[in-house]
C-alpha cells in the first residue's frame, strides 16, 4: 500500500511528458498559487485559533456551558456532551481532546461516548471551514453561510441523540 502515492506521481509525470505539459512549470505555479492563498487566509485562521484559546483559557467556555448543561439534561441530551457541542464548530481539535476526555470519563460505549462520536463524524468545524474557505477568496459578507452552517450543526447534534437512541 505504500506504494501507491509515488506511484500515482510517477504517472502524473509520465502522463504530462507524453502530452507535452511542462509538468515542473506547471507543479511550480501551484505551488506559487498555495503560498499566496495561505497567506491570504493566515491571519483569519490565527485570529479564530487566538479566540478559541482566549475563550478556552478565560473559563467562558466552562460558564456557558454549566448554564447550558441543565437545560440539556431536561431536553435528554447527554450533559456530558455539552462541552464538545460548543467546541465542535468552532475547533476541531479541541473538540478531539474533549472527545478523548469523554471517553476517559464516561467510556466509549457509553451513550454520552456514543453520542460524541457520531456527533464528531456528522459535524463540521463551521467556524474554521467558513474562515478559511472565504478567507482564501477575500469574502467579507458570509451573508446566510453562518445561520445555515449553524442550524447544520443543531441538527448534526439532535440527530446524533436520536440515531444512538434507535441503533444502540
Amino acid at each position: 500500500m505504500e506504494f501507491i502515492m509515488p506511484a500515482f506521481a510517477c504517472i502524473v509525470v509520465v502522463f504530462g511528458i507524453v502530452k507535452k505539459v511542462p509538468v515542473f512549470d506547471i507543479f511550480l505555479k501551484g505551488v506559487k498559487e498555495g503560498v499566496l492563498i495561505l497567506y491570504n487566509i493566515a491571519p483569519t485562521i490565527m485570529g479564530l485559533v487566538f479566540a478559541v484559546d482566549l475563550l478556552q483559557s478565560s473559563g467562558a467556555v466552562d460558564a456557558i456551558c454549566s448554564l447550558i448543561e441543565p437545560v440539556a439534561q431536561w431536553l435528554g441530551f447527554p450533559k456530558e456532551i455539552v462541552p464538545m457541542a460548543l467546541l465542535r464548530p468552532v475547533s476541531g481539535s479541541g473538540s478531539t481532546a474533549l472527545l478523548t476526555s469523554l471517553y476517559k470519563e464516561c467510556g466509549p460505549d457509553s451513550f454520552a461516548g456514543r453520542v460524541a462520536s457520531v456527533l464528531a463524524g456528522s459535524s463540521e468545524t463551521t467556524f474554521y471551514a467558513i474562515a478559511m474557505y472565504y478567507g482564501s477568496i477575500k469574502v467579507n459578507n458570509t451573508r446566510h453561510t453562518l445561520l445555515a452552517a449553524i442550524m447544520a450543526d443543531t441538527t448534526a447534534l439532535i440527530v446524533s441523540i436520536i440515531t444512538v437512541r434507535i441503533f444502540f
